[in-house]
């Protein structure tokens, strides 16, 4: 199991080296990378970028939740890759929105842009698919040990489904060409995630939820 952490924090190394020339290429092409207009507030560029960016930020609130609820090295080192790579990405999209002159919040429900506004209730915290409840991690600050780790991997490898889905839809329907890019650059890197996190659950004796 260790060279597969390794390979994750391999892969987050060279990704927050690519966030940065992706960040650079962006504003050498004036907000995009096809030439074309400044995206709208409404469009899928703009909305992908405002609900990620709060996605991801659940994702670094766990991360470190469960960095201080155990001792095993491999559960730490995942959950830092984690924490490390979404901060990262997270700072892309909110500094995107910022350079096209876009709010960071909208009065849509999220994932509007994707035609699915109706989604997510919102109930208890969950404000997208894949998020956990405000319940659960609450539950997850009180565990420690195996426990902790396995909760941990179950609501990420749920949080990684429900992020991969919303990055295949920026794939589908944004136009700036770098957010496409980085957009896949999360469903593969996440889909890695789920496999390394499915092993890790096996080891423990457990299993996704869904």
């Amino acid at each position: 199991m260790k060279k597969h952490i390794g390979w994750i924090a391999g892969a987050a190394a060279a990704a927050l080296v690519a966030a940065g020339a992706i960040t650079y290429a962006v504003a050498e092409d004036g907000g995009t990378a096809t030439g074309a207009s400044t995206p709208s507030a409404g469009s899928a560029d703009a909305g992908f970028a405002r609900d990620m960016a709060v996605h991801h930020q659940q994702a670094v609130e766990m991360s470190y939740i469960v960095r201080d609820r155990t001792k095993n090295a491999e559960v730490r080192q995942l959950a830092y890759d984690i924490a490390q790579t979404q901060a990262n990405q997270r700072g892309m999209l909110l500094g995107w929105l910022d350079l096209w002159g876009l709010p960071k919040v909208s009065a849509d429900p999220p994932m509007t842009w994707m035609g699915m506004g109706d989604m997510a209730s919102g109930k208890d915290g969950a404000l997208m698919p894949g998020m956990a409840t405000n319940t659960e991690l609450k539950k997850l600050g009180t565990l420690s040990g195996k426990q902790a780790e396995v909760f941990y991997l179950q609501l990420m490898t749920d949080h990684h489904k429900g992020g991969i889905h919303m990055a295949e839809g920026c794939v589908a329907k944004c136009r700036v060409g770098v957010e496409k890019s980085l957009a896949q650059g999360m469903v593969d890197a996440q889909q890695s995630e789920i496999k390394l996190m499915s092993d890790m659950l096996k080891e423990r004796g457990a299993k996704a939820r869904s």
